[in-house]
Order: C-alpha cells, then structure tokens, then sequence
C-alpha cells in the first residue's frame, strides 16, 4: 500500500493533466474549440502547484514557479508561429502552456513532438478516408507555398481565415492530448 501510496504521489499530476487534456479533446472535437475555462485554469493551477510543490520540496516556491513559466512559455512556443499565420487556434496553443506549466520544460517540448507526430498521422488518415487528396495535397502546396512567398504573419492569417470555410479541419486538440498522453506513458510517468 505504502508503495502505491508513493508512486500515486509521483505521479498523480500526469494522470490530472492527462484527464483536462482528454476533456478539452472532446470539447474541441465537438466545437472546433478548446474553451478558455479550461485552459487558464490549466495554465494557473500549473503555476500555484509548481510553487507550493517546490516549496514543500525545499527548493523554494520561487524556483518552482519559475520552472512553470519556463514549461509556459516552451508550451506557447510549440505552437504560437502556427497560430500566428492562422494554422492554429489559440485554445490550442494555450493548451500546450497549460501543459508546460503543470510539466515544465523538457516533457513539454518532448510531448509536443510526439503530438506533432499523432497530429501528421491523423491529417494524412483524414485525407485519405475523405478520398479528396489530391485536393488536399494542392491546399498544401498551395499553403506552403503562400507561407514562402508571402512571409507576413497577418496577411497569412487574413488567408487563412479566408480558406478555413473551405477545409476539413483537425481539432488539434486531439493529436495534443493523444501525444502527450502517449508520451507520459512511454516515459513511465503515469505508473
């Protein structure tokens, strides 16, 4: 029981991010959002556990918040230049801070990669179930090639909210929680 008791002490943080990322999944694959009572909580509660926590660990509430804006701010900057020329949604993006402050810096960055894998994976499964890939391989190149020439982030973003009536999107939300649950599991923080 003691051991239990331990490993639950450890790791209880992961398995609450885990959940409010399987919640805030499901809300935006129901509305094409991830609402922002969801996500400043997350990004709030992350900061006062971090300083409590490293308070009673004896490092000092001080070091412990600063590693949880640090996690913010590497959650903001996973996703922030794709929210700044309209390829992501700012609950998204907010999601990931809200991560990065529970998780801090390293599992941030890391579970942003695999989540950036999940969510390559998911688009290219949605393409090709929609049997429309050759359109949604011109969006692409079509995308990527505005992005090349046009390299101004709001005339970007001005295009592609112009373009989103017209696109399947993928709540990304998903991909995020998907990954970064994927990659609390591999690393063996839900134990």
């Amino acid at each position: 029981m003691s051991e239990f008791m331990s490993n639950f002490a450890q790791s209880w943080p992961y398995w609450l991010v885990s959940a409010v990322l399987v919640y805030a999944a499901y809300i935006d694959g129901k509305q094409l959002k991830v609402p922002n009572w969801i996500t400043f909580p997350m990004i709030i509660s992350g900061w006062i556990y971090s300083a409590v926590w490293y308070g009673i660990d004896g490092q000092g509430w001080l070091t412990g918040l600063g590693w949880s804006l640090a996690g913010t701010a590497v959650g903001l900057a996973t996703l922030l230049p794709a929210y700044s020329i309209g390829g992501m949604g700012a609950g998204d993006v907010k999601l990931m801070a809200g991560i990065g402050a529970w998780v801090h810096c390293s599992i941030t960055f890391y579970a942003f990669c695999v989540s950036a894998v999940v969510g390559a994976v998911l688009a290219v499964a949605m393409i090709v179930i929609s049997r429309q890939s050759q359109k949604h391989w011109n969006q692409f190149f079509y995308i990527a090639n505005e992005i090349m020439t046009v390299r101004n982030p709001e005339a970007l973003a001005t295009i592609a909210a112009e373009r989103k009536s017209s696109m399947r999107l993928l709540p990304y939300g998903i991909p995020i929680a998907i990954g970064t649950i994927l990659y609390f599991a591999w690393m063996g923080l839900l134990v």
